[in-house]
């Protein structure tokens, strides 16, 4: 939402939300602190020179420390100290003065350089050691404030529901009507009104100095916590329901790509080099359709891992080898970039409403595979997976068994309602020679994704006749000699059951159906790690 108007705006509400709670939260420590108004008056009048010192004169020193070491290379170490040294002395300072370290620790961001490279460059180096592990610290700590049981009244719970009720209303009915007198429509102002809604990190942040000042009793803490929380955790509800009740017929792509009258196909990638060879993939199904075909590469990133002022560039990198790569192929590409905190739903959601004919998405290997650790991982997330449970009770949970698959590509296949193939990728680069096992009737759609590798790109298609399935389908047996008619001496079927380890070490690809995946590894004809790059298809629902 971030690249859309709505999100600018939100975001920039937020913003000024932060900074005037913040210049509350320093005048009411102050108050506090100084025990009578005189001294509060000398508290702030000093916050206010500590301020304008901050930014008249602070700031423009590290403005210039960063227009001038803005590259990994200049961004030594104690150039990095000087801004960790910048933190713990404004800090200080705030602390000295009677406004509590926090706010010493807030203005300290404030006054960052504004060079983007030198930000994104700066963040990278402290935001994974802040996110991993500082800010859960911080919850966990205030969590181990909140007693619970101190609301053993039922007085207590109505006090606890009705600053809920007073929560809600100031924030989420207060935006959402302040947003629609300034002229945004219904939609817009309750979405507006929900985001703002969820300030819970700023609320705690304000609660832990509150209980540490003596302003507030246990019991009032632990109201206001639940308060924060309540009012955080209702969020995506909240915009769930909202988006519901104002929903259209809007499609979730782009209109030049929903309107191709063609074969299309949807490559979705993480790892960029990982999007070359599903790239590369799809060229084969499509080589000699001279226009009739389109693929569009897409690439999703969770929000957690972007900052708003880096994306572009983070795009570009993403896209720059897939690019280089539909170049080399003589390619043309439509490319699609998102952030999202629902990775499958989003892929599952372009390819249902894209009308594609195929979703091709990559699968990486676990650090766990191989492992103990990883084996007893598995054992005990079957017990603690609400989802595995659901799948196992559907008859879901079969199918996946023994599988390379991870839960989010569980769940695109799960979500899809187009074919989707999941490409085990061992350098994949040509499709020269696929071998393809037949295991039942049920495997008879693999024949069209093989008379399309033999029509687009010449491909030597070895088929295994594992059940003899073939032999006793005269449908099936007539589909292949079709194929033979028009294209000799590019299919074979072969009868055998064990294939040698010189076979496979001479094929490009082999194509499985997703339902013979499991059989394929318990009948042991093949060792795992013999196998070629690996396409596993599945029909569309």
């Amino acid at each position: 939402m971030h690249k859309t108007t709505l999100g600018t705006v939100v975001i920039t509400c937020a913003a000024a939300d932060d900074i005037t709670a913040w210049s509350l939260l320093a005048a009411v420590i102050a108050i506090v602190k100084a025990g009578s108004f005189v001294s509060a008056l000398f508290i702030i009048a000093l916050a206010v020179i500590y301020v304008l010192m901050m930014i008249k004169v602070v700031r423009p020193f590290l403005t210039r420390i960063g227009n001038l070491y803005y590259t990994k290379e200049s961004l030594s170490k104690p150039i990095v100290a000087i801004f960790f040294l910048t933190l713990i002395i404004s800090s200080y300072v705030t602390e000295v003065i009677g406004i509590h370290a926090l706010f010493g620790a807030f203005m300290a961001g404030v006054i960052m350089p504004d060079n983007v490279k030198f930000r994104n460059i700066f963040t990278e180096k402290v935001e994974d050691v802040a996110l991993v592990l500082l800010l859960p610290l911080f919850f966990v700590f205030t969590g181990l404030r909140t007693e619970i049981g101190l609301l053993n009244d039922p007085y207590l719970w109505k006090v606890t529901g009705l600053t809920i009720i007073v929560a809600v209303i100031g924030k989420f009915i207060g935006s959402a009507i302040a947003a629609k007198f300034v002229g945004q429509t219904w939609k817009d102002s309750l979405t507006i009104g929900a985001l703002m809604n969820t300030r819970g990190l700023m609320e705690l942040v304000v609660l832990n100095i509150g209980y540490d000042l003596g302003v507030l009793t246990p019991q009032i803490f632990t109201i206001m916590v639940i308060m924060a929380l309540v009012t955080t955790f209702m969020t995506g509800p909240a915009l769930d329901l909202i988006n519901w009740a104002f929903k259209t017929k809007q499609e979730k792509i782009p209109q030049e790509i929903s309107q191709i009258n063609k074969y299309k196909v949807l490559v979705s990638f993480g790892n960029p080099q990982r999007g070359k060879s599903l790239l590369r993939l799809a060229h084969s199904f499509i080589r000699k359709l001279n226009g009739n075909a389109a693929i569009t590469a897409m690439h999703l990133s969770p929000t957690n891992e972007l900052h708003h002022y880096n994306i572009a560039e983070y795009e570009k990198d993403s896209f720059a080898p897939v690019i280089e790569e539909s170049e080399n192929l003589h390619q043309e590409i439509t490319t699609m970039f998102k952030a999202s905190n629902d990775i499958e739903s989003e892929i599952t959601g372009v390819a249902n409403t894209g009308d594609y004919d195929l979703l091709l998405i990559g699968i990486g290997q676990s650090i766990f595979e191989g492992s103990l650790f990883g084996k007893i991982l598995g054992f005990t997330t079957r017990f603690i997976n609400p989802e595995k449970l659901l799948n196992q009770v559907t008859g879901k949970e079969s199918l996946f068994e023994n599988s390379p698959f991870d839960e989010r590509t569980r769940n695109i296949l799960n979500k899809s309602k187009v074919p989707v193939g999941v490409l085990i990728d061992k350098n994949f680069l040509s499709a020269e020679t696929v071998f393809i096992p037949i295991f039942s009737e049920f495997d008879t759609f693999l024949i069209q994704f093989a008379q399309k590798l033999i029509n687009n790109s010449e491909s030597q298609i070895t088929m295994m006749d594992v059940s003899g399935k073939i032999k006793n389908n005269p449908e099936l047996k007539e589909k292949i000699r079709a194929i033979e008619q028009k294209a000799p001496n590019h299919i074979n079927v072969l009868k055998e059951k064990i294939l040698d380890k010189e076979f496979l070490c001479g094929q490009n690809l082999m194509i499985v159906s997703i339902e013979s995946w499991k059989r394929l590894v318990d009948s042991k004809s093949l060792w795992l790690s013999d196998i070629p790059s690996t396409l596993i298809l599945k029909e569309s629902n």
